[in-house]
């Protein structure tokens, strides 16, 4: 049974394959908010690890590290095995085409259509003709299941559909991995399930590599191979849904079950008295 994970080294990818992420002794501070201390993690190719921790915990600034957006204080952030941390832009760009990314809040342009934001990094980062690009624009909204919506604005698509869009956008040029950062929020339990049948049908037609930041424990219990947790700058679990549901950390656990501790439950009745 996985518990909590107490050395430096510990959060590692199952398996004796190599790693195709990795974080090594990672430090960040944020103002006065230590983020990471020492945080060590390995991710294999084609799996789906997500990341959960309360809110504050640093998991978007995690996702920023992996894609190169922020650079570690100290340590080490490896692509492929080759370091990223210092790369130059040029170099940097490059390897971003690898990466697609899905934002919290969707990001789309709202002066653009549906089918023009999916078309957007086609545009910008191939010499690929217009009617390739439509193509493709095309095969990835019917991949999301909105084939029929290139027409329409951001202000016609319903919450869910706006995230579809987004995806689609993330996966235009056929990503090895795809960064998901709370990909649920926002939506009814139906749309969000609609996002996790997403998340498992890219993994296997596409056979991405997925991190998945998010608080919503249903979609991670579908959709992950491996669940980690951060807490206070370190990865406290590591492991898969069926450990994290029998960890005796307490931590841990009251998470995954959505409980207020002590120090909660004091602070209301302070305010309230």
């Amino acid at each position: 049974m996985a518990q909590a994970v107490d050395t430096p080294g510990a959060s590692r990818a199952p398996g004796g394959a190599d790693p195709l992420i990795e974080l090594m002794g990672v430090h960040k501070r944020l103002g006065r908010q230590q983020v990471f201390r020492e945080v060590n993690l390995s991710l294999n190719a084609g799996e789906t690890t997500v990341v959960i921790g309360e809110s504050g915990m640093g998991k978007s600034v995690l996702l920023k590290h992996i894609v190169g957006l922020m650079r570690p204080d100290r340590g080490h952030v490896l692509y492929r095995g080759e370091r990223i941390e210092h790369l130059p832009d040029r170099r940097m760009a490059g390897i971003r085409r690898d990466f697609g990314f899905l934002f919290q809040l969707s990001a789309l342009f709202d002066s653009m259509s549906a089918g023009d934001n999916v078309a957007f990094p086609l545009a910008e980062r191939t010499d690929k003709r217009k009617a390739e690009i439509k193509r493709i624009v095309d095969e990835k909204l019917r991949m999301v299941g909105l084939a029929e919506i290139g027409h329409k604005m951001p202000a016609e698509l319903s919450g869910g559909q706006k995230k579809r869009v987004a995806l689609a956008r993330a996966i235009a040029l056929d990503p090895s991995v795809i960064l998901y950062d709370e990909p649920t929020t926002g939506l009814d339990p139906v749309r969000a399930d609609t996002i996790n049948e997403l998340i498992l049908k890219l993994k296997r037609e596409m056979r991405v590599t997925s991190i998945v930041v998010t608080h919503d424990m249903a979609s991670a219990f579908k959709v992950a191979d491996r669940i980690v947790m951060l807490h206070e700058g370190e990865f406290i679990f590591d492991g898969t849904c069926d450990e994290i549901r029998a960890c005796a950390d307490e931590r841990v656990s009251r998470f995954i079950e959505g409980r207020a501790d002590a120090d909660d439950l004091r602070s209301l009745g302070e305010n309230g008295s």
